[in-house]
């Protein structure tokens, strides 16, 4: 019996019409490229490969790998030993498909990990803590909008999908999961000039929530830019959408110049 792993953030989901209510979100098919990110005990593992020819993993635990080595051929399945956070998912192919029930200790790094790889992807599918899922999809003027909801909204079109209790898990975690869906936007309506720098204003405008922008922006933003951009500077991070952002980099990005 393998013992979940703290240090891994393990919580191993056994609910099996959970498990079949994932599988019909995702719509695997044969030909599929696919990626599963922490396959634990192999939950999604074998539905998916009963839709499946092939499946890759990403695993950083040396006894799953070794479980799954024991159980799996190397025909159908590809064993990543790897931390998914440093691993190049590029190397998986041009094309191709994620999924996965992410460790909850990661989550946030790991998704802007993932962004870095939109241009090959063909469509993710995840399980989350709920409240990530929540920040994910919410809109501005909401108390779960901020920094993680603008950047991935930025790369991708995503979806709560449905809500998957503790009791799914064992151990069972202290709070509920969700699964997403994210499907990569191929060209942003408004596209940003210096994506590092969008990324350097966002996180500046989130960095303090409850001051304004005239306070969190003040190293890229003077009055009389406020001015320029028709943005009042009382205002906060909170109420801008995503398209404010982009335009204030974009801004600051020809200022610059």
């Amino acid at each position: 019996m393998h013992i979940a792993r703290k240090r891994f953030g393990q919580n191993f989901l056994v609910d099996q019409q959970i498990i079949r209510d994932i599988i019909f979100a995702i719509g695997p098919t044969e030909n599929d490229v696919m990626v599963e990110i922490g396959p634990g005990l192999g939950a999604l593992t074998r539905p998916l490969l009963e839709k499946l020819a092939h499946l890759h993993v990403v695993e950083i635990d040396r006894d799953i790998v070794k479980r799954l080595h024991g159980e799996f051929s190397p025909k159908h399945l590809t064993i990543h030993e790897a931390d998914a956070l440093k691993f190049d998912f590029a190397s998986i192919g041009d094309r191709f498909r994620i999924v996965g029930n992410l460790p909850y200790n990661i989550s946030t790094p790991l998704l802007f990990h993932l962004s870095e790889f939109s241009a090959q992807v063909i469509d993710m599918h995840f399980m989350l803590q709920k409240e990530v899922v929540e920040r994910m999809v919410a809109d501005p003027g909401t108390k779960d909008y901020g920094r993680l909801s603008v950047m991935l909204q930025y790369s991708f079109d995503m979806e709560y999908m449905f809500t998957v209790p503790p009791e799914a898990f064992r151990p069972a975690p202290k709070v509920e999961s969700a699964i997403v869906r994210m499907i990569p936007i191929p060209a942003p309506i408004h596209p940003v000039q210096d994506y590092p720098l969008f990324a350097k204003i966002v996180a500046a405008g989130f960095g303090q929530r409850r001051k304004t922008l005239r306070n969190t922006l003040h190293e890229f933003l003077s009055a009389e830019d406020f001015s320029c951009l028709e943005i009042d500077p009382q205002r906060r991070a909170e109420s801008l959408p995503g398209a404010e952002f982009v335009r204030i980099a974009n801004y600051v990005s020809n200022k610059t110049q």
